[in-house]
């Protein structure tokens, strides 16, 4: 069992309050899934912060056997590549894996390896919001990149899109990533929309370009590409970005912040 372990950290501990802080992250934005998303982009950061930007990607994500999460690995322990096969644990319940999608992709480069994802936030925040619209009537990939250069990310998304093409498994991506960390808003506000610039295209080479071109500190650009690698293959063809915002919303502070994006791609 994969514990929840910023279960208090990022989002409350208590069932309740965990609930009533998902229904303020939705006030205002209308539950209408789009059958035709393959992936979507959103934060992880603690949920005051960034949880009404994922909100708007969750509300209207559709319903799917599987969610096929992208995380960064922030904490350097495990496989450069790993899934989870474990059951996953929050305030909301628990969550089974996909054995059958993990069993596809044995032999890959894809690790199966639970150290990866013991300590890890990246993934473990996106559930929460999973169990929130769709109860528990799904099941998940957890898959964290310590690895996340633009030859692996590809790689990793392709062996995603045939595991699922060959099971026949209706299945969508989900990449965990906050953008610009620690500048200022305009600075992080400008460099976000630059690089988002090249999801919006689902131009993966562009994204890398873009990316060192400026030095942006965006955490998950390799969930981001594989997202967007394996998306294409399942039938993508474009994208939008839903809201951009950052933590100086919140805080009321502009000195220092991290950007956030939600972006679908259909």
């Amino acid at each position: 069992m994969r514990q929840a372990i910023v279960a208090g950290k990022f989002y409350p501990a208590n069932p309740g309050a965990l609930r009533k802080e998902l229904d303020d992250c939705f006030k205002g934005t209308t539950i209408d899934p789009r059958s035709g998303i393959k992936g979507i982009v959103v934060p992880h950061a603690g949920y005051i912060y960034s949880g009404r930007v994922a909100a708007r990607s969750y509300a209207v994500l559709p319903v799917a056997e599987t969610y096929v999460v992208f995380g960064p690995n922030h904490t350097g322990y495990g496989s450069p590549i790993a899934l989870s096969t474990e059951t996953w644990s929050t305030p909301l319940g628990q969550v089974e894996t996909d054995h059958e999608l993990a069993e596809k992709l044995a032999g890959s480069m894809i690790d199966q390896d639970e150290l990866a994802h013991r300590f890890e936030h990246s993934v473990e925040v996106q559930i929460p919001f999973l169990q929130y619209r769709f109860k528990h009537d799904f099941r998940i990939l957890p898959i964290c990149m310590g690895m996340q250069d633009e030859e692996t990310a590809i790689e990793v998304g392709m062996e995603i899109a045939r595991a699922i093409a060959d099971i026949g498994r209706k299945a969508v991506m989900i990449a965990s990533s906050d953008f610009t960390h620690y500048q200022p808003a305009h600075v992080a506000e400008s460099n976000d929309r630059y690089l988002i610039k090249a999801i919006l295209d689902m131009n993966v080479d562009d994204l890398y370009s873009r990316l060192y071109a400026k030095d942006i500190s965006a955490c998950g650009y390799g969930p981001i590409a594989a997202t967007i690698t394996a998306s294409r293959e399942l039938g993508a063809s474009k994208a939008d970005l839903l809201k951009y915002a950052t933590s100086g919303e919140v805080t009321g502070n502009d000195s220092g912040v991290v950007g956030y994006a939600s972006i679908i791609l259909e």
